[in-house]
């Protein structure tokens, strides 16, 4: 089961959002990542284009640093933090995906989404 709302999904650098995107679009999701943590206006997510749902993934540093090849460090991540703080208010789904399998976001994910309907 798939649903024709508009998804939007925001977070720090190496939470999962790409591979989440990809992953919901196979399966017939309109659902797109925002760049939100490279703009400096707060609601960046919102102004892109139309969306009835907001996920927010979340990571920490180390999760980050297990992920990808990073030059950088908390400080970073937190200025990250502080650009999406605005999105992470407004988010229908708040994730850290510390811990999680990419199977286990995509199954929260995905059972949210559905619990909507």
């Amino acid at each position: 089961m798939t649903t024709d709302k508009r998804i939007a999904v925001v977070g720090p650098c190496a939470a999962g959002k790409s591979s989440l995107v990809k992953r919901l679009r196979a399966a017939g999701y309109n659902i797109r990542a925002v760049s939100q943590e490279h703009s400096y206006v707060p609601d960046m997510w919102r102004r892109v284009s139309p969306t009835d749902i907001l996920i927010y993934l979340d990571a920490n540093i180390e999760s980050i640093t297990r992920r990808r090849k990073i030059s950088w460090g908390q400080e970073r991540l937190d200025a990250l933090n502080h650009r999406l703080r605005h999105a992470r208010a407004h988010a229908d789904f708040y994730l850290p995906t510390d811990g999680l399998s990419f199977e286990e976001v995509v199954e929260r994910i995905t059972a949210f989404v559905k619990g909507l309907s």
